[in-house]
């Protein structure tokens, strides 16, 4: 115990935190879940963060800026990926919006974009022609993009997504998976801490929750 211990202290230094910052330790069950089987990751060294994430939740859309921050500054210490939820037919065109993006190296340019285009133009992309004209207005070659966004890798990349869901037991959103062993969200950080009363505070404690988790997992490879 004590070996984890100094790990998870060593570890919070690297990442630009001290120990105090958990005397207060995250609870499993609690401020967290563990899942009952790890899931395989390709980090390597690092740790990865995966977010469950859906354009169109409104949570997510207020979450990003924050988690966008936390990614930068702990880009050294972990892999971040993201995961578009699967939903109804009205879901699948932003889905499928996200994943071409990435699949044509436009996500970090365009990923704030297509937030913006949900939650302050009011747009609602829920066919493939609004998806359409919407890339082709954000100045992005439609030819290019339809033919990524047809592709059998697209599809692929659907299904897994999916399968991931499933494996990661997936829910609610936004999620953030860590090590392929770990789960928390806002929600859930929100529940373990009773002064997080209003959601920018429950997006705080999910932040506190994954500086820890990184830690921890870290320590685990060790």
């Amino acid at each position: 115990m004590r070996l984890i211990a100094t790990l998870l202290c060593a570890a919070a230094l690297s990442l630009g935190t001290t120990p105090l910052a958990f005397a207060a330790a995250p609870a499993n069950g609690v401020d967290y879940l563990t899942l009952p089987e790890v899931q395989n990751t390709d980090a390597g060294a690092k740790v990865e963060v995966t977010e469950f994430f859906a354009y169109y939740c409104p949570h997510c859309d207020r979450f990003e800026p924050l988690l966008a921050a936390w990614v930068k500054q702990h880009g050294a210490d972990i892999v971040f990926k993201r995961v578009h939820v699967t939903g109804g037919p009205s879901v699948l065109p932003q889905q499928k919006l996200f994943y071409t993006l990435e699949a044509l190296g436009l996500l970090e340019q365009y990923h704030v974009k297509a937030f913006n285009a949900m939650h302050i133009e009011r747009l609602r992309l829920a066919t493939d022609q609004a998806v359409f004209d919407w890339a082709a207005k954000a100045g992005i070659d439609r030819a290019k993009f339809v033919d990524a966004y047809n592709s059998f890798g697209l599809a692929a990349k659907l299904r897994r997504a999916d399968r991931m869901m499933g494996d990661y037991r997936v829910d609610s959103w936004p999620m953030l998976a860590v090590g392929g062993h770990y789960l928390t969200s806002p929600t859930q950080a929100g529940e373990g801490d009773p002064s997080a009363q209003t959601e920018a505070a429950q997006q705080q404690a999910a932040l506190k929750v994954l500086d820890f988790l990184v830690a921890k997992a870290k320590a685990e490879k060790k």
